[in-house]
């Protein structure tokens, strides 16, 4: 039986994502970024804990690039860093544009400076230049709201140093890895290890005090 992904190689894994079963190769590289896997898959299980030695060496600099940018948050800043990334990493910009390194550090940039001047008692909207950063700063407005509507605690002054570790890690990704995205696709990799939505992890407490 040929895998149905790849139409090539021999399908030897039964996949409980597809309810087909495909092959090895495509089991691995597709494997969360193109197969929506089950927490409970043995193959996948199996890759988290004895990840193979180039994946390791990723997940090292991964780790490695971003914790000049988040080393000073608090704890409850740090599940927020990640739930707003998880925002980040879902959004898609109208249109055929697509979101960049760039769009995401002017994005948090601009609701930073937003908020830091709400809290010198001053109202003033610092305004993102391109569409696809003015498009996410109301995603992400829009996801605290929601949030904060479902019962979850989420102080004004937690999030400003959460969008400057953002912003940082955007700009300062960009600057020493190749590619316009390479920032955004290091915090695709992070939360596919992750495996938290935005929702399941405020169910989880994980901003509630």
């Amino acid at each position: 039986m040929v895998c149905p992904l790849c139409g090539v190689r021999k399908a030897r894994r039964a996949c409980p994502a597809l309810g087909q079963t495909i092959c090895a190769s495509c089991c691995g590289t597709k494997r969360v970024i193109e197969i929506a896997c089950p927490d409970d898959c043995g193959y996948l299980a199996s890759a988290r804990e004895h990840p193979a030695a180039v994946v390791k060496r990723q997940q090292d600099r991964d780790v490695a690039t971003l914790f000049p940018t988040i080393q000073t948050l608090t704890e409850r800043q740090y599940q927020l860093f990640f739930l707003l990334q998880s925002v980040i990493a879902r959004h898609q910009p109208e249109g055929f544009t697509r979101l960049l390194d760039d769009d995401v550090a002017e994005a948090a940039g601009a609701l930073a400076s937003t908020l830091e001047t709400a809290s010198r008692g001053v109202i003033y909207e610092h305004p993102a230049q391109s569409l696809p950063a003015q498009q996410l700063v109301a995603a992400i407005k829009a996801f605290l709201a929601e949030i904060r509507q479902r019962g979850a605690t989420v102080y004004d002054g937690e999030i400003p140093p959460v969008l400057r570790a953002i912003e940082r890690g955007a700009r300062e990704t960009r600057k020493t890895t190749p590619g316009d995205d390479a920032y955004l696709a290091l915090i695709a990799r992070l939360l596919n290890q992750r495996r938290e939505s935005p929702q399941r992890a405020a169910e989880q407490s994980l901003i509630v005090p």
